[in-house]
């Protein structure tokens, strides 16, 4: 490639006595003594040289800096685009998910609940693979499949909600949206950010929580809670509140501080100039984020609603 100092019109005229005298020309080798003013001529020379090498400054101040290709370093920008193709995936295979769900209960008058299941399965294993094997290589393709898993399973249980409980997806959609805006416009205005002490908190309670979704969902599949409590434990009610609403919006909060911690990553992976291939990893610790709090905005509104 041309160096861009190279355009500047000091480069372009060429002086045939100087062709003349330059080793190999056809027309001589011989370099005749310098004319008197031979001194002019110098600096004539040197305010040649000193153009050229402003013009190259020039050239480096004004052309774009080096992005994530050239440099091969995580940026945010970067991952910003990382994660939208794979919310772009999540989306096809969510609207496959919804379309599969949904005509099946056309046709038959039942909810097909296959993509569910195959794709929270599919979602978790792939979510396990990646976490605990991401130290030695990150595998873009896992993460991809891992998107599309995904949103086969929000289709569908999107499409078994909104058959229940009419308009609850679109509800979800605008929580979940306002959650992740207000909570990235406190990380980016400095107000929040992730510490020590509130991480380990919050991880112990997520600990915590899934102990519980467990021990509900063993409890609902052996039959020891009430049928009529649709959501088990979390249907039951505590001073006039359903469970599942006090612990729903804990649960928000949990998960919007594990925004705030994938926020926080992603800029260290910046500033410590992690290779770019990192960005995939803080664009998967987004979706995951982002898949668990809607599910969970999902399960209070269809709380709230009822049975209706």
């Amino acid at each position: 490639m041309s160096n861009f100092a190279f355009n500047n019109p000091a480069f372009q005229q060429q002086d045939p006595r100087n062709v003349a005298s330059y080793p190999g020309s056809p027309q001589g080798t011989y370099a005749p003594p310098p004319a008197p003013g031979a001194a002019g001529s110098a600096s004539f020379q040197h305010a040649g040289m000193d153009a050229a090498a402003n013009a190259q400054l020039e050239g480096m101040y004004t052309s774009p800096s080096a992005g994530a290709l050239e440099t091969d370093r995580m940026t945010v920008e970067d991952t910003v685009w990382k994660t939208a193709g794979l919310f772009g995936i999540l989306l096809v295979t969510a609207v496959a998910g919804w379309v599969w769900t949904a005509s099946s209960f056309m046709n038959t008058g039942q909810a097909n609940m296959l993509p569910w299941i195959v794709g929270a399965l599919g979602g978790f294993v792939l979510a396990m693979v990646i976490t605990f094997t991401s130290r030695k290589k990150v595998r873009p393709a896992l993460i991809w499949a891992y998107a599309a898993f995904e949103g086969l399973f929000v289709g569908g249980i999107s499409a078994f909600f909104e058959i229940v409980w009419p308009g609850v997806v679109v509800q979800a959609t605008l929580a979940t949206l306002a959650v992740v805006g207000v909570t990235l416009a406190l990380f980016a205005s400095g107000k929040v950010r992730a510490s020590g002490k509130m991480t380990k908190i919050v991880m112990i309670a997520m600990v915590g929580y899934l102990v519980f979704q467990l021990l509900n969902l063993v409890l609902m599949w052996t039959g020891v809670l009430d049928p009529e409590l649709t959501f088990g434990l979390y249907s039951a009610k505590v001073a006039g509140i359903p469970l599942g609403v006090i612990i729903g919006i804990l649960v928000v909060f949990m998960a919007a501080y594990s925004l705030v911690m994938d926020f926080d990553q992603i800029q260290q992976g910046v500033r410590n100039g992690a290779p770019r291939k990192y960005g995939w990893l803080g664009a998967f610790g987004i979706m995951v984020t982002v898949v668990w709090l809607y599910v969970e905005i999902l399960r209070i509104l269809a709380i709230l609603r009822g049975n209706d």
